[in-house]
């Protein structure tokens, strides 16, 4: 099968895929003016499906994907400027957890939504691992607190300028400064040798952390996990990750304890323009 499709009954010639084409791997030179692949287009495609999507008449179909199994865009379930705004401003990392587990239909529903962040030419590298089981959420936060206790005693200045001290004895005291409470912690992992992997994880994670503000839920970033998770072997086999997959972010996830009623003052953005 051909790299795509077209629907010759459909198809306007109006070059708009063409035109979209990330690759710049459609021509208008086929016959009667249709879309045609450029020759050797398979080794360029990113398999993006711009194409497909942009099509007004949908007639254009990818080999891996058609119009017929791609979700139409409703312009009408879109938010406004003014309600992504204060969505985006009014999220606030959340720290304090109920008991309550998220149900797991529900994280899967985060996952899902997390596919759709971008990646770097759409290698779509993003692993995910849900640490759904509260107990074991618990036994990694005391993982990394060993951690800490390791870097206290072999490189004590970076981890005192990290707060490692304060945090281990707090921990100590019983307050989870870790995973904060959360029942459930989400890991994004992916390549070690993709160069967009931790760009890509971030983004991913940063797309399920406003699914699940808009959701009701609450989440934090799990920076010390993800640092343990990076270099102690302890929590790295407890994690256990696919061989060459490093952890690049991870997201405390849960039912928030209280309500937020405003938005914080930020300070100004500091902007060049040129």
């Amino acid at each position: 099968m051909t790299l795509f499709t077209v629907d010759s009954n459909k198809c306007k010639r109006d070059g708009i895929c063409a035109s979209e084409c990330p690759a710049g791997i459609i021509s208008m030179a086929g016959e009667d003016n249709n879309p045609t692949p450029v020759e050797g287009s398979e080794d360029y495609c990113i398999n993006c499906g711009h194409c497909v999507a942009v099509c007004p008449q949908g007639a254009l179909a990818l080999k891996t994907m058609s119009p017929q199994n791609s979700t139409h865009v409703q312009k009408d379930m879109l938010p406004g400027p003014d309600q992504t705004i204060h969505l985006l401003a009014s999220r606030r990392s959340i720290r304090s957890y109920k008991k309550q587990p998220v149900e797991r239909d529900v994280l899967a529903k985060l996952i899902d939504i997390g596919r759709y962040a971008p990646s770097g030419s759409n290698k779509q590298p993003v692993n995910w691992l849900v640490i759904e089981d509260s107990d074991k959420v618990n036994r990694l936060a005391e993982l990394v607190v060993d951690w800490m206790r390791f870097m206290l005693k072999e490189k004590p200045e970076l981890a005192r300028a990290a707060n490692m001290d304060a945090i281990v004895a707090s921990c100590e005291r019983g307050q989870d400064r870790i995973c904060r409470g959360a029942p459930h912690v989400i890991v994004a992992h992916a390549p070690k040798i993709i160069p967009t992997a931790q760009a890509d994880c971030a983004i991913g994670l940063n797309y399920v952390e406003l699914a699940a503000y808009s959701m009701g839920l609450g989440a934090c970033w799990a920076g010390y996990v993800q640092a343990a998770a990076s270099v102690y072997p302890p929590v790295i086999e407890v994690l256990g990750l696919p061989e060459g997959h490093q952890c690049f972010g991870a997201l405390l996830v849960g039912h928030p304890m209280y309500s937020y009623h405003r938005i914080p003052v930020r300070n100004e953005p500091v902007v060049s323009w040129r």
